[in-house]
């Protein structure tokens, strides 16, 4: 049986449904995330291509020596599959899920032994679709409706903040250029009379 969990290199979340699932096409409640990985991350596209090239053998042996003309394989190229997308350019993509919320966390200094400690994230606008994160994923085939192999949202290590893919502003950027006064002691009278 092939090793099918792996820690990727530093990713960029997108669609990052990680705080609360959301329902998918089959009506099941599901926590679910997109990671944009770069295709100059040659380390990380090894680990992931080695994995699905193990389970791709695997399924083989099942369906007698040759995988279904269906076959899903979760690895996607972002400029040849979603070419009007420029977060996606320069990037390979996968979709990973998961049945319970992942453990979502960031780095917080050395122990005694020199390994990294980690404090989990609470704050849910701290980890977000456009942040740049470490995943612990792990990959399986599945043989339902469909033929494939998928990939499970396991924990998630915060790296580094990012712009937002949700196409919101931050506070910052939309007031950068505003006076305001230095009296924000609030007063009782009615601005509006």
């Amino acid at each position: 049986m092939a090793e099918t969990k792996m820690v990727t290199g530093k990713v960029r979340l997108s669609y990052a449904n990680i705080w609360e699932p959301k329902e998918n096409e089959s009506g099941q409640l599901k926590y679910s995330c997109a990671l944009l990985i770069p295709k100059s991350d040659k380390e990380t596209l090894r680990k992931i291509k080695a994995i699905i090239d193990a389970l791709k053998v695997e399924a083989a042996a099942k369906y007698k020596g040759k995988l279904p003309t269906n076959f899903k394989l979760p690895l996607h190229d972002g400029d040849e599959e979603k070419p009007d997308d420029e977060n996606y350019a320069g990037h390979y993509y996968l979709n990973a899920y998961a049945n319970t919320k992942p453990g979502i966390a960031k780095p917080a200094g050395k122990d005694s032994v020199g390994n990294t400690k980690f404090v989990e994230i609470t704050d849910t606008t701290e980890v977000y679709s456009g942040c740049y994160a470490r995943v612990s994923l792990n990959f399986y085939t599945y043989d339902n409706k469909s033929k494939g192999i998928g990939v499970g949202l396991n924990n998630i290590v915060k790296v580094q903040d990012g712009e937002s893919l949700a196409g919101r502003s931050s506070v910052n950027e939309d007031f950068a250029g505003e006076e305001f006064d230095d009296d924000f002691g609030g007063d009782d009278d009615d601005f509006m009379s």
